[in-house]
């Protein structure tokens, strides 16, 4: 089973190519970056990807306010936020939620107490470009539905999968041709690259 993410929409193009390449999930960011969008335009993009692959709200730190619209306005069918961000929060009921874990310590306590729990595990910093630790990552693995994150790419996806073995993999900075302008080659690249090497460690 492969799991493929794009995230950092920012235009059409980045979508249509996502959804032509068959990527599982697109993830709109909500928190301070390059690849910032608000809800109204994360809306109006996500429209042709509904039904069609997952639509990820990312956030870091929201407010009330932010996560009122964000909710409201543009409708994720998943919520991807740090792991204090969910605690902290009312979550509208029936919304998926991705706890993003950047540190040993969380790892451990959500695979003590959530076992069953999709989580998403990156660098100190989203969006950076910076690998994550593998070796925690694929200890994780074992016990969780892990997404990897942090500094794939298309060149280097097929030995994280090989290494860390994740349910799914989630790249943005890695398929860009300009900071928070994706590449549709790159995506193309990096979502056939990780779905044949999924299919050699099943």
């Amino acid at each position: 089973m492969a799991f493929i993410k794009i995230c950092g929409m920012t235009d059409s193009r980045a979508v249509e190519a996502a959804l032509a390449a068959g990527a599982d999930a697109i993830g709109f960011v909500f928190a301070k970056s390059v690849r910032q969008v608000t809800p109204q335009q994360a809306a109006k993009l996500a429209a042709p990807a509904r039904g069609r692959a997952l639509c990820v709200a990312v956030t870091l730190h929201p407010d009330a306010e932010l996560l009122a619209q964000v909710f409201g306005e543009f409708g994720p069918d998943v919520w991807q936020s740090d792991l204090e961000d969910l605690r902290a929060a009312s979550i509208p009921e029936g919304l998926t939620v991705w706890p993003v874990l950047r540190t040993l310590p969380g790892l451990l306590t959500v695979s003590l107490q959530r076992p069953d729990q999709p989580l998403l595990f990156e660098g100190p910093r989203s969006g950076t470009g910076t690998v994550a630790d593998w070796s925690v990552a694929r200890m994780l693995a074992t016990v969780h539905r892990l997404i990897l994150a942090g500094g794939l790419s298309p060149t280097n996806v097929a030995e994280a999968i090989a290494e860390v073995r994740p349910f799914g993999v989630d790249v943005s900075s890695g398929v860009e041709e300009a900071p928070g302008r994706k590449s549709p080659a790159l995506i193309e690249s990096f979502v056939t690259t990780a779905r044949a090497a999924f299919a050699r460690v099943e």
